[in-house]
């Protein structure tokens, strides 16, 4: 075969294609599979594009087999370069736009098409949210084999409503975390993304998701690394200092939190840190060291110092107050985090007489907003330090119905049972590996009239929503919320009730 041609791919029209791609061994010899593919390695092709990946990348068909390409929409018309080939599916890159979609726009970002950490800037915003209600719809099918709803079809099957978007879906992070680097050319201090697929930093002076305070706080950072000589970590020696920049914003309080991640405790010229950003940032109430020593991709090490002011910093949620260190867990899109709760309490279904469990409950967050409707919230925690934050919030808003215990919820929750306390309603909002299967069991066997799920992860949220039906429970409604503008993540709320 000629590897350089251009081919004509054949259009299959099924169902968008999801995820589940295994790494294949490096070094080792292409299989007969690999080498009897319809295309090979830096054959050009042009495809027709039929679908999106969980990621967010094109799917298309070349005489039968799959190519993920980056940046094609459904509908298009594609040139590609096919750049790496797996036995059931390979990838490509996009060279030349045959026939493009009424959904692609130019994107605002002009690093987008080098950073990866945005994945749908090319898409109209409208259009978005009709995909990500898809990619769960397309989920709870094919994963948790459930029965959605048509229109007008409610009785019949689940209830899935479109994705909540934003009306202005720029500037929503209230917290950026860049990593540390030194330019290729002149070695000179770098911070901002990383390229797709890699580790090389894209330095970044602006990013069009983040809080303009953010990006503010991270180019001060980095001129004053630049002035002072610090130098950056360097993830293959493990030598240098100044590894991450954490900030957060407080979008109704406006404070702001400065964090320096270091590759050792000894921080040269602290002083100088301390007053040259609280000169530049007069809203900055907290300046912390996080000491980060391992050879580990994990940001955070266990120990935090405050440099200057509090350890942390205090912002509203639908009028509930709360206290943020450097380490905990809080929502990064504060709009769109009270629609989610909002739409949990809803399903939650609360008269004020409940008893509510909150599992994975974090900082407080979701249960202070059940607290204000609920007779009593239970929340459990697998971090100590969340748990003394979510007190910490409960005392800070003079809520007395919330209470919080540290532990897996696997075994916290069945004690409580124990001690008599028996839940109306469970609320889960996991990781995006979804729910510990001791805690679906546990839930199976308290028997709540309601349990809502809060999901960042259709896929884990299907898998977990099949074990919950067949248990007992069944699946009445879900919103999709979309958390993350332009990238292809999607949250969901699903409410379930006990058959």
């Amino acid at each position: 075969m000629n590897r350089n041609h251009t081919r004509n791919a054949g259009s299959n029209r099924k169902s968008h294609t999801q995820g589940g791609r295994k790494s294949g061994g490096a070094g080792r010899a292409p299989s007969q599979a690999v080498v009897d593919a319809p295309v090979q390695k830096n054959d050009e092709v042009v495809v027709d594009i039929i679908g999106l990946t969980h990621d967010g990348e094109g799917v298309g068909r070349a005489d039968g087999y799959t190519l993920f390409i980056q940046g094609a929409l459904p509908g298009e018309r594609v040139r590609a370069k096919v750049m790496k080939v797996k036995k059931a599916y390979g990838y490509a890159r996009l060279q030349e736009l045959l026939d493009a979609s009424a959904d692609r726009v130019v994107p605002v970002c002009g690093i987008y098409d080098k950073c990866g950490g945005c994945q749908l800037q090319h898409m109209d915003y409208a259009a978005q949210l009709n995909w990500k209600r898809q990619h769960v719809v397309d989920a709870l099918e094919r994963i948790g084999k459930l029965r959605i709803a048509g229109d007008g079809e409610a009785a019949s099957g689940i209830i899935v409503h479109p994705t909540v978007g934003m009306n202005d879906p720029w500037r929503y992070r209230n917290k950026a975390q860049v990593p540390v680097g030194v330019s290729a050319g002149d070695g000179e201090l770098v911070a901002g993304f990383y390229a797709k697929g890699s580790h090389r930093i894209i330095d970044t002076d602006e990013c069009h998701i983040q809080h303009d305070r953010n990006d503010e706080v991270v180019r001060i950072v980095k001129a004053i690394g630049r002035e002072l000589g610090v130098s950056a970590y360097n993830e293959e020696t493990g030598q240098g200092l100044l590894r991450h920049v954490m900030t957060r914003t407080g979008f109704v309080s406006g404070e702001i939190m400065v964090v320096l991640v270091t590759n050792g405790r000894k921080l040269p010229e602290a002083q100088q840190w301390v007053e040259r950003i609280r000169a530049a940032l007069p809203e900055v109430k907290s300046i912390v060291q996080n000491v980060n020593t391992r050879d580990t991709n994990v940001i955070f090490g266990d120990e935090t110092r405050v440099l200057w002011g509090s350890e942390v910093i205090y912002d509203e949620l639908d009028g509930i107050r709360f206290a943020i260190s450097a380490r905990s867990f809080y929502q990064v899109n504060p709009a769109q985090t009270v629609a989610l709760y909002r739409t949990a309490v809803d399903y939650a279904q609360l008269t004020g007489k409940e008893s509510v469990i909150d599992a994975y409950c974090g900082i407080g967050t979701i249960s202070l907003f059940l607290a204000r409707k609920a007779g009593r919230v239970y929340g459990v925690e697998i971090v100590p330090e969340a748990i003394e934050d979510a007190k910490r919030n409960a005392e800070l808003n003079g809520i007395g119905n919330a209470s919080f215990e540290a532990g897996p919820a696997e075994v916290v929750i069945p004690r409580w049972r124990e001690e008599g306390i028996i839940p109306d309603v469970i609320v889960v909002d996991p990781p995006r590996k979804g729910c510990d299967p001791a805690l679906l069991d546990t839930i199976l066997k308290m028997q709540p009239e309601r349990v809502v799920y809060v999901s960042c992860n259709p896929s884990t949220l299907a898998r977990d929503l099949r074990t919950l039906e067949d248990g007992g429970y069944k699946t009445v409604e879900v919103t999709p919320v979309d958390m993350f503008p332009w990238t292809s993540h999607v949250e969901s709320v699903v409410s379930l009730v006990r058959k």
